[in-house]
Formats: structure tokens, C-alpha cells, sequence
């Protein structure tokens, strides 16, 4: 385990050891989360240390930090952070995806600067909407889901660890037809559904695909993130055959996390077409998420 001043590279063996903590603070936010944390990995180059009793979490590749995770108050672990992040990356360095609780402890120390940032801000809905999908706002989903169900003869089931590999063909289909190869950020998403594939069991991941005349032309994938609340990591589908992505979108709220009253299906990092489709489900609310920076310590 590394304690600070020493950090180290995250690792699918630390999970023992993150994973309590992480639970324990019952996170609302989906990049508080150890699944998260891992499968970016490389795209952020993620690295933790222990600082007595709170975990610190360093993006090194943006040269930012995220929200000490450990019990309150925190103004002393984020004070650590902040000269850590100061000594390695300069002085406008900041800590990004900050929930709310921790804004509550920093707002009127006077040490700080607070903003939110719209753009991760995640995308929280009601499970019981995207299974139903009712009313008239939802008359568009209900027309693309008939429209899939009239020309496709298809199966839902459980991902199982013999489908992952299918999982993979279907992400590097979509890769193909979508140019993952000259856009950075969806190659290190595809990273990312390989990272989360490879280490599928252990993660304790449940997912759910689509076969569309034997072959696997949708996936999706995620995990309780707190008590209330199931967030989804992935989801992949042929855009090519209308209505998928709202069937399996529905369906997987329908066999998996029916019981679940929240599912949490994370930001938009402000794309206009992804921020249009999550729109496009109504959301219940949004859990707001902020920038901090040290302006006085």
C-alpha cells in the first residue's frame, strides 16, 4: 500500500483495498467508483496514495486531482493534495469532479475556488422510467423499440464470461465504422471496454446483450454505485439498426436493475449528440460536480 508522499499505479489488486472505502462513502458520482478508476486508467494514468485515513486519487496525465475519498471533514487531506498536486504540476493545479459534500466542507474556509462544470455532470433516472418508458414524452423510444421488434428477431440474456470475447468483436465493429483510430478519445474508450472485459469477474460487473441473428450487435455493462443507485460504464450497439440502443438500453433496466430505484448513467462531457440522447430520457436530476482550486493556502 502506498502512503503518501508515494503513490503508485492503480491495479486490479487493489480492489481489496479501495473498494471498502469507496462503498463506504456511498458515492453519487460515477468517477468515484473503483470500476471507473480502473478501466480509465490509462487514459488519465491513474495513480492513489493513503494519507492517514483517506485515499487520494492523482489524473496524472491531466495533472489534476479528484476528491480525497475517506471520512469528513477532509480539509486537511485536500490541503496534502493541493501541495502535492503544486510540487508536480504548478500552481494552477486543480481537483476536478469534486461532488457536492465535499463542497460543503471546503465553501467557507476561504481557501478555495469553487465552479461547476455542466459538462460531467451525471445524468440520474428513474428506474421504473426507462423500464416503462410511459407517457407521450416517451413516444419516440416506444416507436424506435416497435420499429426494432417488427424487422429483428433478437434475444436478451445475461453477459456471461463466454460472451466477453463476442463483446469485444461488437466494440471493434463499432471502432471500425466510427474512426476509433483517428479520434483519441474514443481509442481510449474502447481501452476502456477492453480493461473492463479483461477483468469482468473480478470487478463483479453484470451486463446484458442483444443477439441479432446470432450474432452480438449490442452490449452494456455496469454496477451498484451506492444503496440506491446502479451506474452504467458501457454501452455499445449497432447505430446502424434502428432502435437498438433503446432496446437494449430497456432491456437491461428490465432484467437487471428492476429493483434498483436509481441508475446513474454518467456525464456527457459536453458533446451536443450525447448530451441530446441523455436529454432524451428525461432525466430525474442531475448530480452536479465542481472544480476546486487553492486561491488562499
Amino acid at each position: 500500500m502506498p502512503n503518501f508522499p508515494e503513490f503508485k499505479p492503480l491495479e486490479i489488486r487493489d480492489r481489496e483495498t479501495l473498494q471498502k472505502a469507496i462503498w463506504d462513502y456511498q458515492p453519487e458520482i460515477s468517477d468515484i467508483s473503483f470500476t471507473n478508476l480502473l478501466i480509465w486508467r490509462a487514459h488519465y494514468d491513474v495513480v492513489w496514495s493513503q494519507y492517514k485515513n483517506w485515499f487520494l486519487f492523482v489524473y496524472q496525465r491531466a495533472g489534476c486531482g479528484l476528491m480525497p475519498v475517506g471520512p469528513p471533514p477532509r480539509i486537511e487531506p485536500t490541503l496534502v493534495l493541493f501541495d502535492h498536486l503544486r510540487k508536480n504540476f504548478g500552481e494552477g493545479s486543480s481537483l476536478e469532479r469534486v461532488d457536492s459534500r465535499l463542497v460543503s466542507e471546503l465553501a467557507n474556509t476561504g481557501k478555495f475556488g469553487i465552479e461547476p462544470v455542466r459538462d460531467h455532470f451525471d445524468y440520474i433516472y428513474r428506474s421504473e422510467d426507462l423500464k416503462r418508458l410511459a407517457g407521450r414524452k416517451y413516444d419516440a423510444k416506444r416507436n424506435h423499440i416497435n420499429i426494432f421488434n417488427k424487422n429483428n428477431q433478437f434475444t436478451y440474456r445475461e453477459i456471461a464470461e463466454k460472451d466477453l470475447l463476442g463483446c469485444l468483436q461488437t466494440a471493434n465493429r463499432w471502432c471500425q465504422l466510427h474512426g476509433c483510430d483517428k479520434n483519441m478519445e474514443l481509442h481510449d474508450e474502447y481501452l476502456a471496454i477492453i480493461n473492463a472485459c479483461n477483468y469482468y469477474p473480478e470487478l463483479g460487473l453484470k451486463g446484458g446483450l442483444i443477439e441479432v441473428n446470432g450474432r452480438i450487435e449490442a452490449f452494456t455493462f455496469g454496477e451498484m454505485l451506492n444503496d440506491r443507485t446502479a451506474v452504467i460504464h458501457v454501452e455499445k450497439a449497432d447505430s446502424e439498426i434502428r432502435g437498438l440502443y433503446a432496446v437494449i438500453n430497456q432491456q437491461f433496466v428490465e432484467h437487471t436493475w428492476v429493483e434498483v430505484p436509481l441508475i446513474n448513467r454518467e456525464q456527457d462531457l459536453g458533446e451536443p449528440q450525447l448530451r441530446k440522447a441523455k436529454e432524451s430520457y428525461y432525466p430525474d436530476h442531475l448530480v452536479e460536480k465542481y472544480r476546486v482550486k487553492l486561491i488562499n493556502g
